[in-house]
């Protein structure tokens, strides 16, 4: 998760973290920009205005295949991704607001959004970090979810990676020492690449200049289907993962590492999402479903495969590699019913699935779980890809 420090006093005053290796010139030369346009590229356009009076703009990313994916400005906010059915008909797979609007006015779903400065939750909104104790904001029942009023709720500064060889989009947002409770200014730089191979290649990179907790991820929900009104109870889904986090009353861990042998939670076979999702079981009734963390069989920081999902009426499959120790599988159990749906009607409970590498939910509390600590002089990066496919 850390590496060197590259200059945290040049990027404070100004400088942009890169995230992507440069270039040969060669491959910047016009007549193959326009080609790479023609095929794909990135266009902006205008998106919205918040009640606050800043214009969002969106970024919308195409490969040479014609897999198109749309970014705003706002909470770095995936708010479109297609991929192709068993018969090559490209069609929205994540969910979002039918309405702009309901982006800027609270997002309660977190619908394709950057999550930080801590995704998931914190026990009662507090920590401790070298005896100084921390007050973060609370706004889930008695503790701090998804960074309070957190990077999805943020404006953040885009610009197109010139010459990549892959449509490439980097946003950069800097939180300021004490935000949402927080110490340390931390600059945060999340990368989005479309690659050809219809792969969505997610890199997040942050440093500080104070010591501080940090674990970014993404909240995109998926429905392969391509119809919101269908459920993902259908979608079959792998979890390389031998233990689960189980969890209180109000969903944070209880320190225990518990095997998925025997129970609900376990998917290292590919199962329908449907089987298990109403069992007798305590953990199921807490979480309204699965709204659990799978601590992955391989504990190793390498990229590697640690989900798959498949829904095999469209043929669609999706891949997740990561080089995170965890992930939070949420089955969509509070969406409500209240939001208009992309594709007609309304998003009902169940209409989309998350899955967010990530580290451990209450880490800052618990000490025999993995560090979430970043202190100046280093570097947090972590890289995330989805690849879709058809089988």
């Amino acid at each position: 998760m850390k590496t060197l420090n590259l200059g945290l006093s040049l990027l404070l005053t100004g400088t942009m973290l890169v995230g992507c290796k440069e270039e040969k010139k060669e491959e910047t030369a016009m007549p193959e920009q326009t080609e790479a346009v023609k095929k794909g590229g990135i266009t902006k356009s205008e998106f919205g205005t918040t009640p606050e009076g800043v214009k969002i703009e969106q970024y919308t990313l195409e490969n040479a295949k014609g897999m198109k994916m749309e970014v705003i400005t706002y909470g770095g906010i995936i708010t479109s991704l297609t991929a192709p059915n068993k018969d090559g008909k490209y069609e929205d797979i994540v969910l979002g607001y039918k309405n702009k609007e309901d982006y800027f006015n609270g997002n309660p779903y977190f619908f394709g959004a950057v999550i930080g400065r801590y995704g998931n939750r914190i026990a009662k909104g507090k920590f401790s970090l070298d005896g100084k104790d921390y007050q973060l904001t609370v706004n889930d029942g008695p503790n701090s979810l998804h960074g309070g009023k957190g990077f999805d709720k943020r404006v953040w500064t885009a610009e197109e990676v010139a010459g990549a060889a892959s449509p490439t989009l980097r946003l950069s947002y800097t939180a300021k020492d004490g935000e949402e409770g927080y110490p340390g200014n931390l600059i945060t730089v999340v990368t989005y690449v479309l690659t050809d191979d219809n792969a969505l290649e997610i890199t997040y990179e942050a440093e500080t200049d104070k010591k501080t907790v940090v674990n970014l991820t993404q909240h995109s929900y998926f429905n392969l289907s391509g119809d919101f009104s269908k459920l993902i109870t259908d979608h079959e889904l792998e979890i390389k993962a031998d233990k689960f986090l189980p969890v209180d009353a109000t969903l944070i861990p209880t320190g225990e590492l518990k095997a998925v042998k025997g129970t609900p939670f376990d998917f290292t076979a590919s199962k329908e999402i449907g089987k298990d999702i109403n069992a007798a079981d305590d953990q199921i009734k807490k979480g309204g479903g699965f709204d659990h963390c799978w601590v992955f069989t391989d504990s190793s920081n390498k990229l590697k495969q640690v989900a798959g999902v498949y829904h095999k009426a469209s043929g669609r499959y999706m891949e997740v590699y990561t080089d995170q120790p965890a992930v939070q599988f949420y089955s969509g159990n509070f969406i409500d019913g209240t939001k208009d749906s992309k594709t007609g009607g309304k998003y009902e409970k169940r209409s989309g699935l998350c899955l967010e590498t990530q580290h451990y939910p209450d880490a800052p509390n618990q000490p025999k779980f993995p560090s979430t600590v970043l202190s100046p002089g280093e570097k947090y990066t972590t890289k995330t890809t989805y690849k879709f496919s058809v089988k």
